[in-house]
């Protein structure tokens, strides 16, 4: 993609983290609102030459060749709203929305009525866009939203965009309140881009990992077992069930493909159309880590759906994409960096 400036709501998460990261590689002056109550603050991972900070909180970070992230502190809601009367925000040529309350099962479970405050994240969202008419925005959906009863034990299928049908009113039961409001959030995309004209594309992401994901998710969190030599070398629940891991550098390639191919706000899933169980991921990081444990299943632990993977027929066929990056090379970057995190200073000296 050509450069110019661009706005990533929810920059500093994970998947934030990295959309900003790339598009500060290409050139592009980026902004940046979030409240950092689970993302990190951009002087922890920008490569800043010279930081300037505002009197609101705000500040502009520089970068190596010219690009600059300007950060925007607090609740992307309240700075949306603000946004439309007060003018405070420059023209973008691209919007990435991915601002949401996110956590691993425990949070999703745990948590629901918390996760369903991006309800009303995206609906704040939405009238900001449509009033700012942006170029090009991205929305983050999520493999969440779609039907959980095609990813049952028995009877579970490759996950394709049209089992989705909005036009026909067929649903399904999403996963929890976080897939109800993903769901409610394209719903938003579509009308946004029929009834007002936005250039809109949703991506439906499935297990995305990366070196930096916190180890509130389960591919982090088992390569730092891995990395400490646990044994035995627990997963959550039975193991058998399985997810479609996609390292976060393809992740980012498909979203920003997506975003210049799609502007009617349909989606295309982001996923290799592989399931891999966690039993089968624990057994690769102990492999990884030259060592044999026993892998012991936590019953107790909650573990969402049995079998969530997709047809990535449409991503190769609208995107020209596929993931590059192969799960023996991905695990094996997340396992190097947990041992770097868990190494003891002993060990670092």
């Amino acid at each position: 993609m050509s450069g110019g400036t661009a706005l990533v709501t929810g920059g500093c998460g994970f998947v934030g983290r990295h959309v900003v990261s790339r598009l500060l590689a290409e050139g592009w002056d980026v902004w940046v609102i979030d409240n950092t109550s689970t993302g990190k603050p951009p002087e922890g991972w920008v490569p800043a030459v010279r930081t300037i900070r505002r009197t609101d909180g705000a500040a502009t970070y520089v970068c190596p060749g010219g690009a600059s992230l300007t950060f925007i502190p607090g609740d992307v809601r309240q700075v949306l709203r603000a946004a439309i009367d007060a003018r405070t925000l420059p023209p973008f040529n691209l919007v990435c929305h991915l601002a949401a309350v996110v956590g691993g099962r425990m949070k999703i479970d745990g948590d629901p009525l918390a996760v369903a405050t991006d309800l009303s994240i995206d609906a704040e969202f939405f009238n900001w866009a449509i009033r700012a008419n942006p170029d090009r925005v991205l929305y983050a959906s999520s493999s969440a939203a779609y039907p959980v009863d095609l990813q049952e034990s028995e009877g579970h299928v490759a996950l394709r965009e049209d089992m989705i049908d909005f036009e026909r009113g067929r649903l399904g039961m999403p996963d929890m309140t976080y897939g109800w409001a993903k769901l409610t959030g394209e719903y938003l995309a579509r009308i946004a881009a029929q009834k007002y004209g936005l250039h809109v594309a949703c991506v439906r992401p499935f297990s995305g990992y990366g070196e930096d994901q916190d180890e509130s998710y389960p591919v982090p969190a088992i390569a730092a077992r891995a990395a400490r030599r646990e044994d035995p070398l627990t997963v959550w629940g039975s193991g058998q069930q399985g997810r479609d891991f996609v390292h976060i550098d393809d992740c980012v390639e498909a979203m920003l493909r997506a975003v210049e191919v799609i502007s009617d706000g349909s989606a295309v899933n982001i996923g290799s159309g592989k399931l891999t169980t966690f039993l089968e991921v624990a057994a690769m990081f102990a492999r990884l880590e030259g060592y044999e444990p026993e892998i012991k299943p936590l019953v107790d632990k909650p573990v969402g759906v049995q079998a969530r993977y997709a047809d990535p027929s449409r991503a190769r066929q609208l995107l020209g994409w596929a993931p590059s990056i192969s799960l023996e090379e991905g695990f094996g970057r997340v396992l190097e960096a947990a041992r770097r995190r868990h190494a003891s200073p002993l060990e670092v000296v």
